[in-house]
């Protein structure tokens, strides 16, 4: 799912594609993708986009006369500029927004469609979007520590909750927690001072950081690869490869259609952190520690 790094610079590139741009058009290819009846989408036919906004991870059109276009990518929900006078392709798209200088697609490949547009009318309608999330970048270190103590959960279900942190999800809340060493499970309500300090750091410095590689690897184009899993990231999608501060292998623990990604020697310890499927099945035989684990794989 693009979080607060991809939704930024995805927005940075609408901004020099469309801005100030009137739509002549938008096109519908599957109804599903469009959840709201009124206003119509033609409302937006011939209306001059004046800017673009972010809630947590959705992306807001602002047109005039206060209509606004919400867009949540999901998962696998893509967008996609197609300068004028090139072919739009067949298939892969849900939307296409019609500018007078091109095309903007919304795509989604993937079986289980769930990005969404909701257009409303008046820009109070936009509170039903938002979610109450701290802008982490924006925030004193009092108030990211309100809002990270605010309720008792695990370090990785707090960074991941939009009610306490904006545009914050599974690949970043990895790199985050990576970076401060420390445990996925630590309980939010038993931080010590000097952790959540590093806590806050590391949050600043990892989505300061991506922004500006996503932004140089865009450049003045448009993003070309939005994806949960880059080569550079420390430990997000890179199970059993070495961590790059200890070169210890990064382990997972898998949940539902997720997996979190830690580094047992910079940030447990040394201990494996129990996949509630595998260790279950594993009972005794699941290795508690990485030696433990190493020496059964000699």
């Amino acid at each position: 799912m693009p979080e607060y790094p991809d939704i930024t610079v995805y927005i940075e590139a609408l901004r020099r594609s469309v801005q100030g741009k009137t739509v002549a058009r938008i096109r519908i290819a599957h109804p599903f993708v469009l959840r709201t009846v009124e206003p119509s989408l033609t409302a937006l036919h011939g209306r001059v986009l004046c800017d673009l906004e972010r809630i947590g991870k959705r992306i807001v059109f602002v047109f005039a006369e206060d209509y606004f276009l919400v867009l949540h990518l999901m998962i696998s929900g893509r967008l996609q500029w197609v300068a004028q006078g090139r072919k739009i392709p067949n298939k892969g798209w849900l939307a296409a927004f019609d500018f007078e200088n091109g095309a903007l697609l919304l795509t989604e490949f993937s079986s289980q469609k769930r990005a969404s547009l909701h257009l409303v009318h008046g820009r109070d309608a936009l509170q039903a979007f938002t979610r109450g999330g701290l802008e982490v970048l924006e925030a004193t270190a009092a108030e990211f520590r309100a809002a990270l103590q605010r309720e008792n959960h695990t370090l990785k279900r707090a960074l991941t909750d939009p009610r306490l942190f904006s545009g914050i999800g599974n690949a970043y809340s990895d790199e985050i927690l990576h970076r401060a060493q420390l445990s996925p499970f630590l309980l939010t309500q038993k931080l010590t001072d000097e952790q959540i300090a590093r806590l806050a750091e590391a949050s600043k410095t990892v989505l300061t950081e991506w922004v500006e590689r996503l932004r140089a690897e865009a450049g003045e184009g448009f993003p070309a690869r939005v994806t949960a899993f880059h080569e550079a990231m420390a430990v997000h999608g890179r199970y059993g490869k070495p961590c790059p501060v200890c070169g210890t292998a990064v382990q997972r623990v898998q949940y539902a259609n997720n997996e979190m990604n830690y580094c047992p020697r910079c940030q447990t310890e040394d201990r494996l952190l129990a996949d509630r499927a595998l260790s279950r099945l594993l009972k005794d035989d699941w290795p508690r520690t990485i030696e433990e684990l190493e020496e059964r794989k000699r």
